[in-house]
């Protein structure tokens, strides 16, 4: 993909960016500079790579899972400030 200075202008209209007309065949440049790159990394062999979300290796944290209590609206309810049929009221906020 190649860009040119009436592709960075849509692109910066589109983005909402001020971008003087000096700088267009510059960025331009850049643009393209970074797509090659991006097309170079298609290039890396990556089977047997595993996938990763993250470049440190993390377990989740798992808790037991348990039969708690839970779901007393009653003893929820006993401290708002107001309620009906077991939901929160709240003022209005949107005319």
């Amino acid at each position: 993909m190649s860009v040119d200075k009436d592709t960075v202008r849509r692109i910066a209209k589109l983005a909402r960016l001020a971008v003087a007309e000096a700088k267009l065949e510059p960025m331009a440049g850049e643009l393209n500079g970074i797509f090659k790159w991006v097309e170079m990394l298609g290039e890396v062999n990556v089977e047997g790579v595993p996938g990763m979300t993250s470049v440190v290796a993390q377990k989740l944290k798992w808790r037991r899972d348990e039969v708690t209590e839970g779901g007393n609206a009653e003893a929820l309810m006993a401290n708002a400030p107001g309620g009906e049929e077991h939901f929160f009221t709240v003022p209005k906020v949107v005319e």
